[in-house]
């Protein structure tokens, strides 16, 4: 992971930890459950956009690396490995 994109996910992730304190905080104080489902669908959404910069990342510079190389083996690895990783996020 490039050093730019290393520190957005490391900011990103601070934030969502802090969101989700607050939600720890809530349920500890019993708040209504409509509240707590929209911070948990706030840290879900949060969480998706650091999934979606790590993958941008992984896109422009891993798989775009092997692609480069004109190594096969190397580029079915990568493709493989993407389209495994993209099922695992969609189920």
């Amino acid at each position: 992971m490039h050093d730019t994109t290393r520190q957005k996910v490391t900011q990103r992730l601070r934030r969502i930890e802090g969101q989700v304190g607050g939600v720890l905080r809530m349920v500890d104080e019993n708040r209504y459950c409509i509240d707590l489902l929209t911070q948990i669908a706030a840290v879900r959404a949060a969480l998706h956009k650091v999934e979606e910069e790590v993958l941008r990342d992984h896109l422009s510079h891993c798989v775009a690396d092997a692609f480069a190389s004109g190594d096969a083996t190397d580029q079915r690895h990568k493709v493989d490995e993407l389209v495994q990783t993209l099922g695992r996020m969609t189920r």
